[in-house]
């Protein structure tokens, strides 16, 4: 009987014992882990930090953002900003005019996102100034990595030492990024599911297979990019010193150009998208759409940044003198053209086909 005793006793700690080894999959001793406070998931915490610099041009301020959406008073006319686009509005009125001085007013109540994601109620001017005065300068020191991003969704298995349970999580934004790291403990073993993308300041996505090339890429990238963490607003816009009059023109005669976009007073002009307009290098412009003709006349000249004087005959919701905001350049040839007049908007797409 004693004998037969034991012998339930070791079958009940063999059972015991595999059991456990099929609930918990702790990371084998030569396979490298994420670690609390270890250089590696300090990299990923200041990578996965809030930026505060892309609204600097409404609260000068590089270690928060104003959360949107938000009302502003931009010399005089109200605007509410509803995503990151709506910059380049407030950026159009403030240059419209070489010789006004520029304003800009806060609707309050607002609130503000932190480096670390905490959100605060700003009531006015003053609590505001309280919080702006704590961030660092132009160009200054600061804690966030801006010259990568994680690719996300991620996966992570945590396994604990002390309750030895273990947890998979989905890691789908910087903010849960920040959080795991905060969150993670020295009795913790993360492994993270390879492989992972990180996306560099200039678009290139890379492969990333181990931890140590994780840490390797991140360094590298940490101080590789101009972080904008300045009030400057124009200054990713295109100037006089790369742009002449006569390269605008020639670019615009290069090829025809489809109306992609047109904004008057806030209110979209969806009748006449699709339009296709050519410049001669004669000054004379031709639009049509469908069957309707129109016909014109354009000119480029340099004041305060490159403008485009543009007179349709029938066309006239197109009128303007347009100021140059910016060109961008894609793959595939259909460059874009954003023109500003205050809030007016006019977007061409190149169209060489």
């Amino acid at each position: 009987m004693k004998n037969l005793i034991v012998f339930i006793f070791f079958i009940s700690l063999l059972i015991s014992s595999c059991a456990k080894e099929e609930v918990i999959n702790i990371p084998k001793p030569d396979e490298p882990s994420l670690k609390a406070n270890s250089n590696l998931a300090n990299l990923m915490q200041k990578t996965s930090l809030n930026d505060g610099s892309n609204d600097n041009i409404i609260d000068n301020a590089n270690c928060f953002n104003i959360k949107l959406p938000v009302t502003v008073i931009v010399n005089g006319i109200e605007i509410l900003i509803n995503s990151d686009s709506d910059f380049d509005t407030i950026e159009s009125i403030f240059e419209e005019f070489s010789t006004d001085d520029d304003r800009l007013e806060i609707v309050f109540p607002i609130s503000i996102v932190l480096s670390d994601f905490t959100q605060i109620i700003i009531n006015d001017e003053s609590e505001l100034a309280n919080f702006t005065n704590d961030c660092n300068g132009e160009n200054e020191f600061d804690d966030d990595i801006e010259c990568l991003d994680f690719q996300y969704p991620i996966e992570v298995s945590i396994f604990n030492t002390l309750t030895e349970l273990v947890i998979d999580i989905t890691i789908n934004n910087d903010e849960e990024m920040h959080d795991f790291i905060e969150d993670l403990d020295e009795n913790d073993i993360a492994s993270i599911g390879f492989p992972i993308t990180v996306i560099l300041f200039d678009g290139t996505l890379i492969t990333i297979n181990s931890l140590d090339q994780l840490e390797e890429i991140i360094e590298n990238a940490d101080g590789d990019c101009d972080e904008d963490d300045d009030y400057d607003y124009d200054d990713d816009d295109i100037d006089n010193t790369n742009t002449t009059v006569q390269e605008f023109s020639d670019y615009l005669i290069s090829c025809p150009w489809l109306l992609d976009e047109l904004e008057i007073q806030e209110e979209d002009n969806e009748s006449i998208k699709g339009t296709i307009f050519i410049f001669n290098a004669d000054g004379t412009v031709t639009s049509e759409l469908n069957v309707t003709t129109s016909n014109g006349t354009w000119s480029v000249s340099l004041d305060n940044g490159i403008r485009l004087n543009l007179i349709m005959d029938t066309l006239i919701e197109v009128n303007n003198i347009w100021r140059l905001n910016t060109i961008d350049e894609e793959d595939d040839g259909k460059d874009k053209i954003d023109l500003r007049v205050g809030t007016d908007n006019l977007k061409l797409i190149k169209n060489c086909n």
